[in-house]
């Protein structure tokens, strides 16, 4: 499997909650269906959050970190 290609990369490091999600929702109106963002957060209930609206969304979490700081890759949905 090849490495997702980052369209857009967004630093919510240090910002509390829901300020990572709703960087990531903004980001994600700059995107195109298929597209990639990576988000960086410090934030533990982005662990919870992050997937949960790409679940609401339809977007696809394609990797999660475990580990601070967080990181998430998302392909936009189509």
């Amino acid at each position: 499997m090849t490495e997702p290609q980052i369209s857009l990369q967004v630093d919510a490091v240090g910002l509390p909650c829901p300020m990572p999600l709703l960087k990531a929702k903004q980001a994600m109106h700059r995107l195109q269906p298929g597209q990639c963002l990576e988000l960086h957060a410090t934030d533990p209930g982005s662990c919870r959050d992050i997937p949960a609206w790409c679940r609401l969304a339809g977007h696809q979490l394609l990797s999660q970190s475990d580990q601070a700081p967080f990181v998430f890759v998302i392909e936009k949905a189509g």
